[in-house]
């Protein structure tokens, strides 16, 4: 008999619950099992119960008994009690039966036949806090949404796993702003099983409200604590907030200086109204040279090869040059931009040398730029003069031409998710005046705007009703207008062309322009741009999955004059994937106009 107990499973040093799969309690049995398992149950509980019930454990054992099996299954009970408890199943009728199987794979079978009973309820909810938080002004908000934000509400099936998730997501919800040492202070899930309802209580500590204090680089050696300060922009003095240190740290991330960067807050020994931020620093090598390979059904295969420098002699500045050669395009070029002032004003100057296929033609073109921009969280702005030339090649081409502008450009997004968004909008907007430097000097002016929403439509559940995502709508515009004087040589880089996966879909990269009385296409002075796409989750096997389903109209035109508009319309259907490195997107377009077909495939969103 002892011999039998020593197997039971002991209370003190339970086995991970996923241990079953890793000591053998695969659906398979293998030869010389000393029994198998089968579960008799729903759907909703039977394979749960098949990867983490306990006796699973000591299938192998193959020298046991019918009478240390028959102990082993008198643990086994209470294992699947607690097991359904876990789901919300707190009423459960069990019957385990011992049988013998001479002609089976294992001499004897254990079958567990399971009613799970009526599934427990959430009856009431009651969130409370404690510390601070309760008299600072200006909390009120916070309570408030860590209130609305609870994601386990009264109605909803009750399980052990929502449970938690929901006791965190208030817990993140009010760590995330003022409140930095929250914590869960005390909880109880009190359970009617009689009735299948289930009270939850929890009492959130709030700690004090923390501020801001000075950043204090470490691992920083030729760049010092100024710069580092500079290029992070983090508000010392305002109240702490999760999203905006997260927000420094990419800036600091993203800037190309350092190789990897962590902030963290400072609340141990800290006055918390100027807590220390420690941004924990390694520096990027000096120069770096990083070879691309790469491509894209606008333009295909893409080779490049990009080299940055991060403190040249004299200037202090950082430069960033490219080589890059695809299908319809190669190019050079070179950007240099100094580290931000306390507003985050840089100063930069930039140069490019291209040649690339525009309409009908080859356009070899330059371009040198040099002023002002300021990058902030939502918002980008810059102003910067510019000379551009641009020579054209191939049958009657266009006549080359020169000109100098002076530029103001901004752009502002305003979405929930800037890598993935399912609502908001973002809005960018060029405006330039300059005179042409080739042929008769005439004056232009060039005007650009681009627009994409994304407007939450129909709500899509799964089968159980337990999970919901947002179909939407997206909707995109462009409109640019170049305006002069018929007479005026304007470099054709400034004009404009359409089409391409994230133009017109259905017609080719930069296909839709302006056309010649000998039907070549050319870079027009004026373009419209509008589309309207339907997204809708895809449900598979009952539950959401990570896909999209797609459908589509596109519809651009360019013209040298707005009353020679000729609409090209593209309609399609495609798929959207949530991948982990951002959303990937594949579309089948026709162009009517065209009457032709084009498979379109990009990564990420971008704006």
């Amino acid at each position: 008999m002892l011999s039998g107990c020593s197997l039971l499973p002991s209370r003190d040093k339970q086995p991970p619950a996923d241990s079953a799969n890793a000591v053998g309690g695969d659906e398979n049995p293998k030869a010389g099992d000393a029994f198998t398992v089968v579960v008799v149950a729903p759907d909703t509980v039977r394979d749960y119960l098949e990867r983490h019930l306990e006796i699973q454990r000591y299938r192998q054992l193959s020298d046991l008994g019918a009478i240390e099996i028959s102990r082993l299954m008198v643990a086994a009970e209470g294992n699947t009690r607690e097991l359904l408890a876990t789901l919300g199943y707190f009423t459960p009728r069990l019957t385990l039966e011992l049988k013998d199987t001479p002609g089976g794979k294992a001499p004897r079978e254990v079958s567990i036949t399971v009613e799970p009973g009526e599934i427990t309820k959430v009856s009431t909810v009651q969130i409370d806090f404690s510390g601070p938080i309760t008299t600072d002004a200006g909390s009120g908000p916070r309570i408030d949404s860590t209130r609305t934000g609870w994601t386990l509400r009264a109605g909803q099936p009750f399980n052990q796993q929502a449970w938690d998730a929901a006791k965190a997501a208030a817990l993140r919800n009010l760590t995330a702003h003022r409140y930095a040492t929250g914590s869960v202070l005390t909880s109880q899930a009190d359970i009617d099983a009689d009735r299948s309802e289930a009270r939850l209580g929890v009492t959130y500590a709030s700690g004090p409200a923390y501020r801001f204090g000075p950043l204090v680089a470490q691992g920083n050696q030729r760049y010092d604590a100024d710069i580092v300060r500079r290029l992070a922009r983090l508000p010392t003095g305002s109240d702490y907030d999760q999203q905006q240190m997260l927000d420094a740290q990419q800036r600091l991330a993203s800037s190309g200086y350092f190789d990897s960067v962590f902030l963290s807050l400072q609340t141990r020994d800290t006055d918390p109204q100027a807590a220390p931020v420690v941004a924990q620093l390694r520096e990027a090598p000096m120069q770096r040279v990083v070879l691309g390979v790469g491509f894209t059904t606008d333009t295909g295969a893409r080779l490049s090869l990009d080299h940055s420098y991060n403190d040249l002699p004299i200037l202090d500045w950082r430069a960033v040059s490219r080589i890059s050669i695809d299908r319809t395009a190669q190019s050079v070029g070179t950007d240099w931009t100094a580290v931000p002032d306390d507003n985050g004003w840089r100063s930069f100057t930039s140069a490019l040398l291209k040649s690339e296929i525009s309409g009908s033609y080859t356009v070899d073109s330059g371009r040198l730029r040099g002023g002002r921009s300021q990058a902030g969280d939502h918002i980008d702005r810059s102003y910067f003069l510019q000379y551009d030339y641009a020579q054209n090649h191939g049958f009657d081409p266009p006549p080359s031409a020169s000109a100098l502008s002076i530029n103001w450009n901004w752009s502002g997004r305003y979405f929930d998710n800037n890598g993935q968004p399912s609502r908001g909008q973002g809005i960018a907007l060029e405006l330039g005046a300059g005179y042409t430097l080739t042929g008769p000097r005439l004056p232009f002016t060039r005007t650009y705007a681009r627009w994409v929403g994304f407007v939450p439509a129909d709500t899509v559940r799964n089968d159980d009703k337990t999970q919901s995502r947002s179909a939407r709508i997206q909707l995109r515009a462009e409109a640019g207008a170049v305006v002069a004087q018929d007479a005026a040589q304007i470099p054709s880089t400034l004009d404009f062309l359409t089409g391409g996966d994230t133009t017109v879909r259905g017609y080719g990269y930069r296909s839709i322009g302006a056309i010649r009385p000998d039907g070549q296409i050319i870079a027009g002075r004026y373009m419209a741009v509008g589309s309207v796409e339907y997204q809708r989750p895809i449900v598979y096997n009952g539950q959401l999955s990570a896909w999209e389903g797609t459908t589509f109209v596109d519809v651009g035109s360019v013209a040298d004059h707005p009353s020679d508009f000729s609409a090209k319309v593209g309609v399609g259907v495609g798929a959207r994937w949530a991948s982990p490195v951002g959303p990937v997107a594949m579309d089948i377009a026709y162009g009517i106009q065209g009457h032709s077909f084009r498979l379109g495939l990009r990564l990420g969103f971008t704006f």
